[in-house]
């Protein structure tokens, strides 16, 4: 049975895309079947693998609405090992849609059962909020993996997130854990990126991942190409880290 883990942090702009591509890419260069559910109406997931957004029709959204399958939707990327369910704007309008549907907390969980036999992990990215959607992912997902930015408000929207996942815990799925924390944007140059990986380590009791994303100019050059940092530049910086990350995650889960 695969695992499901959903890349969340309720503020933008901290690498949850980023790392969705990255984490899911260098998992299934070690050899791990892996399926990547894009999950934000943004689509940025969906293009950084090198499919065109607009150009899909069997997406998330139809997923969601009842009008495709999750085998329809399911795509093989470029890369071994890597399929991807797509995402674009569409995906915006299904909060409206599906304000009155029964259940509509577990509509993806319910899709992803009949696949997740099929994957050694699945990985989701979440919107930059809590929406009907994010709650879609947590509900789906057995863990939570939380990428934070080194930056000075980081511990804020940290402990927003950790409030919401404790309300799904409380209210929808109890057996709901947090896979852990996994600095971004990291400035080894600065005083500021170590400040707030001490703040963090210091006030909240959560996992924290060793492997830490640099700053990198190739990590933020790859998605233009449509390809994951192991593809576009295997020996930068970023990569490595990448593939420290998903060898640490393997780890604990086989260790």
């Amino acid at each position: 049975m695969g695992k499901i883990i959903a890349i969340a942090n309720q503020k933008g702009g901290v690498g949850k895309t980023t790392t969705a591509i990255n984490l899911s890419s260098c998992i299934a260069e070690q050899g791990k079947k892996v399926l990547v559910i894009d999950l934000d109406p943004q689509g940025n997931t969906t293009s950084g693998l090198g499919v065109n957004k607009n150009e899909q029709e069997d997406t998330v959204y139809s997923l969601m609405l009842g009008e495709s399958t999750v085998k329809e939707c399911m795509i093989k990327t470029e890369h071994d090992n890597l399929q991807l369910l797509p995402s674009n704007v569409n995906l915006a309008g299904a909060e409206i849609e599906l304000a009155d549907a029964k259940e509509r907390e577990y509509i993806l969980k319910n899709e992803i059962d009949y696949v997740k036999d099929d994957f050694d992990y699945i990985i989701i990215d979440c919107p930059p909020s809590l929406s009907m959607l994010t709650v879609n992912a947590m509900i789906t997902a057995d863990s939570i993996l939380v990428p934070v930015q080194c930056e000075f408000y980081a511990l804020e929207g940290l402990s927003q997130l950790v409030h919401t996942i404790n309300l799904i815990q409380e209210r929808l799925k109890p057996e709901l854990e947090i896979e852990g924390i996994v600095f971004t944007m990291y400035d080894g140059r600065t005083n500021l990126s170590n400040d707030v990986v001490e703040n963090v380590k210091n006030n909240l009791d959560i996992r924290i991942f060793n492997a830490v994303i640099p700053r990198n100019v190739k990590l933020a050059e790859a998605p233009s190409f449509g390809q994951p940092i192991n593809a576009y530049d295997s020996k930068s910086a970023g990569a490595s880290a990448y593939r420290d990350l998903a060898k640490e995650l393997i780890g604990n889960e086989e260790g």
